[in-house]
């Protein structure tokens, strides 16, 4: 089984997509992984690119997706360690990485910035990995 940690926006696009993960892959994520997507999907009703409907359906189908959420004392010590080497004002993404690094095979994103500041940290892999070649 490969291990894959996924950001707030890569589920929404997961969900968004109706992409099928392969299941042989498990997920990965901070604990408040959903919380982080429906506060996108409220930014996105507020900017008029989705329905208060529309966002409710998809964060239903977030909390069907299944996924093995994290939030110990060693991922949070060593989230952050990577923000202090890094100097991040923020322990968002390094969390995302402390979780790829203590219990993933690497980080699949759609956020190019995340994917970025990943690539010298954890490996990351591309979108297409995730799916099912059904």
């Amino acid at each position: 089984m490969t291990r894959y940690v996924i950001d707030a926006p890569t589920l929404l696009h997961v969900v968004d997509g109706s992409l099928r993960i392969d299941p042989g892959h498990q997920l990965v994520a901070p604990n408040w992984i959903r919380s982080e997507a429906l506060q996108l999907l409220l930014r996105d009703v507020r900017l008029g690119e989705r329905t208060d409907q529309a966002a409710l359906a998809t964060h239903e189908r977030i909390t069907e997706l299944k996924m093995r959420l994290l939030g110990d004392r060693v991922s949070r010590g060593v989230a952050w360690r990577i923000a202090r080497e890094q100097d991040w004002d923020t322990l968002r993404d390094a969390e995302y990485l402390a979780i790829a690094r203590l219990q993933a095979d690497a980080l699949v994103t759609v956020d190019p910035g995340l994917a970025a500041k990943a690539e010298h940290i954890v490996p990351v892999a591309p979108l297409q990995a995730l799916l099912s070649g059904d």
